[in-house]
């Protein structure tokens, strides 16, 4: 796996640059290097290359039946260990650490030939599963962890799952230790790859998590994770809390009951440590309908429901081009996505949420919309900043089916957060306030409906009053704010009566595109239409809507 830092990116195209050294990389994603003088989030410092890599070892097979775990202990890198398609390896297999610094892969993989697997890029679905050997867990414990510095590791087309009688499993792949086992960065695994995997729990059981990601160099990509799902307890697709970054997860099918995907969660035990440089693109995170209560196709089970996507210690995280769907109110109020620092134990009080871009995507059919909490309101952490949402469709938040109170926005005390080119299809308040002042705040060329309160703060009257109280230097403008009064907001917005008045080419159809009419078609602070430039945002999320997406 190759990466690059952003700061070399240039210098690649012209001359040969030496490979970073483990410890550089680790160091990397640690380090502050944005500038605190911006507005906009800072990239992140390294994207990891996950392009396929011709092995230059011996091939071992291994046949239904075989010892995988010897295969897997007398592997050198290099090695592929291909395992027999349809046949079932029953275990608790583990990743050993190979002696050396040798950076070739060690690839497991389906026996299956190339030609017939989906392609690199192309997500795989449960149908392809009659292609996978399949890895089974017989027992709560994981179906494959890693050996403390584990490292090179790279599945293709191999099932993960628990047994069907399984009642419960508390993590089906664990990349890392989330423990306090792992307490330096040189204990970490790192350079492993999940690629056209599928992995899930069954229909009845308690999967709390489908990947434990406390690792660095890792990648996921192409794969399909569902049935992740717990009563009493949060679950998840994928969470991560102690391990440093980078992170690859591309073009993946995430399905968890707690949240779908969540970076922190629990306090890490390596000291400083905050999740870093995390590429987040073209994913489809939902929950199926039949899980939640009073729906038609509802199945029985009351799985403990929370919201999509949450950031508890992140720095520099991408989050472009997916669909997030289906969050309603249960175990939690029903936000879809939150970006909120947590020291969660009280051990980690340089737990933070900044330098965080969400950009391209569609947020649909939920309770609320983004809640963004600055600080921890349990244990001391650091301040939420440098958070961007910009050209995003929100579409079908809040009402009688999801619960909740459908605000676009919930915040309290950040500092530079850019709400900028959203379109939003809610019931409820635009933005709701609490707490300390936000500071840098800028909202600016969005369509909404102001519905009852518009802008809102705890004890402050409806718009400018709340602007001033909780947003004491905000920029508010070019915002097409359907029912609002001019009155109440700063001059240089746009009040029509009803949402129908913006002219969106079809809006029934889900086309919010502004029509050639619109007189808001380049009134924005740019000159652009306002709203979610839609057809960038298709061209984000374009292959999600393919026939192998599982929307």
């Amino acid at each position: 796996m190759k990466y690059f830092s952003n700061t070399v990116l240039a210098i690649i195209l012209s001359i040969a640059v030496p490979v970073c050294t483990v410890a550089c990389a680790r160091a990397a994603v640690n380090s502050d290097s944005s500038d605190g003088s911006k507005s906009e989030p800072a990239p992140p410092a390294i994207y990891l290359d996950t392009t396929y890599e011709r092995p230059t070892g011996r091939t071992i097979q291994v046949k239904g039946g075989g010892n995988l775990q010897a295969a897997l202990d007398g592997a050198a890198q290099g090695d592929v260990i291909a395992l027999e398609s349809g046949a079932t390896f029953i275990g608790n297999f583990t990743l050993p650490a190979k002696n050396g610094s040798s950076n070739k892969w060690i690839i497991i993989r389906s026996s299956t030939e190339d030609a017939k697997l989906p392609q690199p890029g192309t997500r795989v679905v449960p149908a392809d599963a009659q292609m996978m050997p399949k890895l089974v867990s017989p027992n709560a414990d994981p179906v494959l962890r890693t050996a403390p510095g584990a490292h090179h590791y790279r599945f293709i087309g191999v099932e993960f799952q628990v047994a069907a009688a399984s009642t419960i499993n508390y993590g089906l792949i664990l990349l890392g230790d989330g423990g306090s086992k792992q307490n330096t960065l040189e204990s970490v695994p790192h350079d492993l790859i999940i690629d056209r995997c599928y992995i899930h729990g069954n229909q009845t059981g308690n999967l709390r998590r489908g990947i434990g990601l406390n690792s660095a160099r890792t990648a996921i990509i192409d794969s399909h994770i569902s049935d992740c799902h717990e009563i009493g307890a949060d679950s998840q697709a994928i969470c991560g809390w102690n391990g440093p970054g980078p992170f690859k997860i591309v073009n993946n099918y995430l399905e968890g009951a707690g949240e779908n995907v969540m970076f922190g969660g629990a306090d890490p035990s390596i000291k400083d440590l905050v999740m870093s440089d995390i590429e987040f693109r073209r994913n489809t995170c939902s929950k199926p309908l039949s899980w939640k209560t009073g729906h038609p196709t509802y199945a029985g089970k009351h799985w403990s429901i929370k919201n999509v996507f949450e950031l508890k210690n992140a720095r520099r995280v991408v989050i472009d081009g997916n669909v997030f769907e289906n969050s309603w109110l249960d175990a939690q109020i029903g936000f879809a996505i939150l970006f909120t620092p947590r020291n969660q134990e009280g051990n980690a009080p340089w737990s933070t949420v900044e330098d965080v871009s969400f950009t391209n995507n569609i947020v649909r059919h939920a309770a609320g919309g983004i809640n963004i909490l600055g600080r921890d309101d349990n244990h001391q952490s650091e301040q939420a900043k440098r958070i961007t949402v910009r050209n995003n469709l929100f579409e079908d938040i809040g009402g009688s089916q999801w619960g909740g109170n459908g605000r676009f926005l919930q915040t309290a005390e950040t500092d530079r957060v850019v709400i900028d080119h959203n379109t939003i299809i809610h019931t409820g308040n635009i933005i709701t306030a609490y707490g300390k002042p936000s500071i840098n705040f800028i909202f600016t060329n969005n369509v909404v409906s102001h519905n009852q309160y518009g802008v809102i703060g705890d004890g402050a009257g409806i718009g400018n009053a709340t602007l001033n109280q909780y947003f004491p230097n905000a920029v508010f403008k070019k915002n097409v704010i359907a029912g609002g009064r001019n009155s109440a907001y700063p001059a240089d917005n746009f009040f029509p009566s009803n949402i129908a008045e913006a002219q969106f080419a079809d809006h029934a159809k889900g086309d919010y595109r502004l029509g050639a009419a619109s007189p808001y078609k380049s009134a924005g602070t740019d000159g652009k239409p306002i709203g979610c430039d839609m057809d960038a945002m298709k061209a984000a999320t374009r292959s999600l809507e393919s026939a192998r997406s599982s929307l």
